[in-house]
């Protein structure tokens, strides 16, 4: 009965966020929008930062991909999260799965990488503007972006790897919206100790790590200002950070506040409000934190915008 057990399991209930009838109409509508939202914003800042001339810089180019990352764990997990509402019992397959879980752990701990990368830009631009063109060049910042890359696809195929060659048992109902480790872990029949271990690991290094860099890049921009004379070199100093600064700041809360909290109360109700924060709430956020805050992001949306009513022949207002 137990290698019966050990075989059956090919795809897996997502139990969504809510089993309550007479929310999941009025949650749909809220998490659809959100995530149009986050879509249409994420895909017009890649496309401004990669079409606008004035926005051809180390920073445009760190926020491109902080965008893509945005865009590729969200869309990873919304449309599959949407479907939850309107079916009576959503179901994914256990490749699909699988799947999920590898691409969502390649965007995620990407933008962990790709914040700190923008602190370090941050900090050469207020703390050494002289040498900046020259320290923060195109094949640095290519670096900056190509190692987390490579680095988050090889953590997400170690955890992947390690959770899905462990045998499922009978019970495949997954306690989230999406197939994330800690849930997935739960419903192993083998002895888990060794990829607990290893996510463990690799998530506390890729946390402390990037936000150690996060860190001490905005410790030295601190000093860096404390030490300017001129309140208006403060306030330049303090704008060209003031939106990353926001972005990381509840980027990273968020996650502390998921994983490092006691295990007394730690459950999976408090995992799916963070969760839905950082993979629906955050994507939608970064790109109204920097479109709303940054004058060259907001003249390129312009810009762009009168360029279509141009092709289009249609009166423009901005």
């Amino acid at each position: 009965m137990e290698t019966q057990n050990l075989t059956i399991v090919n795809e897996f209930i997502l139990m969504g966020i809510t089993d309550r009838p007479e929310l999941q109409a009025p949650l749909f509508g809220l998490f659809l929008i959100i995530y149009i939202v986050s879509v249409v914003g994420n895909l017009g800042m890649i496309i401004l930062t990669k079409v606008d001339s004035r926005l051809q810089t180390p920073m445009y180019f760190f926020l491109r991909h902080l965008a893509l990352t945005d865009l590729g764990y969200s869309t990873t997990v919304g449309p599959k999260m949407l479907v939850n509402f309107v079916v009576d019992q959503n179901t994914i397959s256990y490749y699909f799965c699988a799947i999920q879980l590898a691409f969502f752990l390649v965007f995620i701990v990407s933008e962990l990488f790709i914040l700190s990368a923008m602190s370090y830009d941050r900090y050469v631009a207020i703390c050494n503007p002289l040498l900046y063109p020259i320290i923060m060049s195109q094949r640095v910042c290519r670096v900056l972006v190509g190692i987390p890359y490579l680095y988050s696809t090889f953590v997400s195929l170690i955890v992947t790897v390690k959770i899905f060659s462990l045998s499922f048992c009978g019970y495949n109902v997954v306690s989230h919206f999406y197939c994330d480790s800690l849930p997935l872990l739960s419903l192993l029949c083998s002895n888990t100790h060794e990829t607990e271990m290893i996510i463990l690991i690799l998530a506390g290094f890729d946390l402390i790590s990037s936000l150690v860099i996060v860190l001490l890049s905005y410790l030295m921009i601190l000093i860096a200002i404390i030490r300017m004379n001129s309140a208006e070199g403060r306030h330049k100093a303090f704008s060209t950070c003031g939106s990353h600064l926001i972005v990381a700041t509840v980027f990273y809360g968020t996650l502390i506040f998921m994983y490092v909290q006691p295990e007394s109360s730690h459950s999976f109700d408090t995992d799916k409000v963070a969760s839905i924060f950082y993979t629906l709430v955050i994507p939608m956020l970064n790109p109204l934190i920097y479109s709303l805050r940054n004058k060259d992001v907001k003249y390129a949306g312009q810009r762009m915008w009168k360029k279509i009513c141009n092709i289009f022949f249609l009166k423009c207002t901005v």
